[in-house]
């Protein structure tokens, strides 16, 4: 018996040897300090697992991420699609949002019936508050740059004509003059519109172009603290879930997978052959509980679901204040039209006095 047992391992190994493929990996016995293999309880060997090629490596998964995105890229400029395809992270690209969570087959394959799902929920929520997020970004920006602007038109400005803004002392002022004008005006729409922005202005204590700056500096630097928060705080979640998820699937084929290993290895292929599906789920959630949990025996699922429902609420907070710097933005926005309307009122009349003057 042992005679064919031994052929028959010879015979596999050359096979192994001659294919196109060979193994991806080899077992070696651990031997103990006289150099003898180490017999388990059941019978067999203790062994340890040995890569016979650099497949599974980091570097090689970023080689292939890359290579794919490079042969992308290619067809799609060769067939006049804009866009390109990035194989990093959004944080490595430098890029302020929010990643989306990882589905899973169940999930993706749900999702493609037209069947909701959690995952699938979740993801769709990031990507409508990453909509917004670089919205918000948007008209921060573009906000930024209309003050520039106005930097450089004053400089721009001919020496003998007043410059039509507001003086620094006086933003708050012209505000209020504005104000009464329309109102002995009866122009009812107008004078809201200016009485909004004063209330801003006053609310926030701005008297001047560069204090209104200031505050949509302050204005930008907070939507990137609170995007940060965000991204922090759905990561932690993200986390959870899926330390949750890999428990479950541990659990689920723990009993599976200890009857295979109590199982002599003349009978473990055949089980193996069975079993392949729930034995790799094991292995692979057990390889990474022990990445994330180290050698901690305890597996939490409650403490972890009521972490995740904390995280929640923070983060429905951190929304709402992503909720109140778009509101802010809008009053910003505001002031911006109520200024340049002013801007071009001056102008039109200054074009007047010069023709008066030509004339």
């Amino acid at each position: 018996m042992k005679i064919n047992n031994l052929k028959e391992k010879k015979w596999r190994e050359e096979k192994i040897r001659n294919a196109s493929w060979g193994a991806k990996s080899k077992k070696e016995y651990i031997l103990d300090e006289n150099g003898e293999k180490v017999k388990l309880q059941n019978g067999n060997y203790k062994t340890k697992k040995i890569n016979t090629v650099d497949w599974n490596e980091q570097e090689k998964a970023e080689e292939w991420r890359k290579a794919w995105a490079d042969i992308t890229n290619k067809y799609l400029e060769e067939n006049n699609i804009q866009g390109k395809v990035d194989h990093r992270s959004f944080q490595r690209q430098g890029i302020k949002q929010i990643p989306t969570i990882h589905l899973g087959v169940s999930a993706s394959q749900m999702e493609k019936k037209g069947i909701t799902t959690d995952r699938g929920n979740i993801n769709r929520e990031i990507k409508h508050q990453n909509a917004i997020l670089r919205e918000i970004s948007r008209r921060i920006k573009a906000l930024l740059n209309w003050i520039r602007g106005i930097g450089k038109e004053e400089k721009t400005e001919n020496e003998n004509t007043k410059s039509p803004l507001p003086s620094k002392e006086n933003l708050l002022s012209v505000f209020e003059n504005l104000i009464r004008k329309n109102a002995d005006n009866h122009n009812t729409d107008l004078e809201q519109y200016y009485i909004e922005s004063y209330q801003f202005l006053k609310e926030k204590n701005i008297t001047s172009i560069s204090e209104l700056k200031e505050s949509i500096v302050t204005l930008r630097d907070k939507n990137y603290k609170t995007t940060r928060a965000i991204k922090g705080t759905e990561k932690k979640i993200d986390d959870r879930v899926q330390l949750i998820d890999q428990v479950e699937k541990y659990l689920k084929h723990r009993d599976t997978y200890k009857a295979y290993a109590k199982l002599r290895k003349n009978k473990q292929d055949t089980f193996y052959n069975e079993h392949t599906a729930e034995i790799i789920l094991f292995e692979s959630a057990k390889k990474y509980l022990k990445e994330h949990l180290g050698e901690k025996k305890t597996l939490n699922i409650s403490k972890w679901k009521s972490e995740i429902g904390t995280l929640r609420k923070e983060k429905d907070i951190l929304y709402s204040q992503m909720t109140d710097i778009r509101k802010e933005v809008e009053q910003a926005e505001s002031v911006r039209g109520c200024i340049d309307k002013l801007l071009q009122e001056k102008r039109g009349l200054t074009q007047e006095k010069k023709k008066e003057l030509e004339v």
